[in-house]
């Protein structure tokens, strides 16, 4: 299947481009900050955007000496805020966090209250991690994926998968191995990513087709098991558990990567500052050892390039949405 999501090589490739996007442009006569900057970030506290936006807004605080202040507005699969933040005043003190999932979004909702290209301008791509099947190993046994399809496909509809909500990439994830698998799982919709692994962890869901930035420190805790990750090369901070090209699935590649946006009509000079010091924050050594241990990626896209990005994720994941039928409940 071609109209996968970019992996992870592609999309440091794009970052040879955007590099040096407003390399510069962040050393103009701005005083931006000059108050604490508030980022919406539109899922639960727990989740991948969660656990890649608090230690960058750490960071953030740390350098520029004003807070970055992690606003959680869960809900709708990841579109209530990006809604408010399309509506939020455009003064340079209100950014979103989003994530694949806005690119999706398009194509699964019939009526969105905001268009992600038009009414939020795209600041800069700060990271890109794989998905990981992941199971609670109480309730599903399996020693290896291998078994654990086995099953799956022994049992049709017997085994449930949470997702952080109807049309984000976990979602679209387990329809997308259902498909490539012949295989149904019942798919449970949360309110985010955190919710679900809640109830992974707790054991009242069997699997979860997670970004790998919320599930690596469960995994690492024995929580969870990791059973495979997407992709045609296992993730360094997972060493041990093997890719889908190795479990036969070489077309199985979900990445989920996280950007940050400002409501159209910031200031160009803020938008400027804001990617200059999201840069600065998540190429500290201390984002650089949380980005390593969730098996992240910095590809340093920004501006133009990461419109184009988010541009060409739309068109993707409309053909997946398309040819795995799926809908929300």
């Amino acid at each position: 299947m071609n109209h996968q999501n970019l992996n992870r090589r592609d999309i440091l490739r794009a970052a040879v481009a955007g590099a040096a996007v407003y390399g510069t442009a962040g050393h103009a006569q701005s005083t931006w900050p000059t108050k604490p900057v508030t980022m919406i970030v539109p899922f639960p506290a727990g989740g991948g955007t969660d656990a890649f936006a608090r230690p960058m807004g750490a960071q953030f605080t740390r350098l520029t000496g004003k807070s970055l202040v992690i606003d959680n507005r869960g809900g709708a699969g990841g579109t209530l805020g990006a809604g408010i933040a399309a509506k939020a005043a455009p003064d340079g003190y209100t950014l979103f966090m989003g994530a694949v999932h806005h690119a999706i979004a398009p194509s699964m909702y019939p009526k969105l209250d905001y268009n992600i290209e038009t009414d939020l301008v795209p600041l800069i791509l700060v990271a890109s991690v794989p998905q990981v099947v992941v199971v609670n190993p109480k309730r599903v046994t399996a020693a290896n994926f291998k078994e654990f399809l086995a099953q799956a496909k022994a049992n049709p509809g017997k085994l449930n998968y949470a997702s952080a909500g109807g049309g984000t990439s976990h979602h679209l994830a387990g329809e997308l191995f259902k498909q490539q698998t012949n295989t149904f799982i019942t798919h449970i919709p949360y309110r985010g990513a955190g919710p679900a692994l809640n109830d992974l962890i707790a054991g009242q869901v069997d699997v979860m087709f997670d970004g790998l930035g919320s599930s690596a420190g469960h995994i690492k805790g024995g929580r969870i098991k990791a059973l495979m990750v997407s992709g045609k090369e296992r993730s360094a901070a997972l060493p041990d558990v093997p890719c889908a090209a190795e479990m036969g699935l070489p077309d199985y590649n979900v990445t989920t990567w996280y950007g940050v946006w400002a409501p159209k009509g910031t200031p160009a000079d803020a938008q400027a500052r804001a990617i200059e010091e999201i840069r600065r924050a998540v190429s500290t050594d201390e984002a650089k050892a949380v980005w390593a241990s969730q098996g992240a990626e910095f590809a340093n896209v920004s501006g133009p390039q990461f419109d184009a990005f988010v541009k060409g994720e739309i068109q993707k994941w409309a053909q997946v949405v398309k040819a795995s039928g799926a809908k929300l409940e």
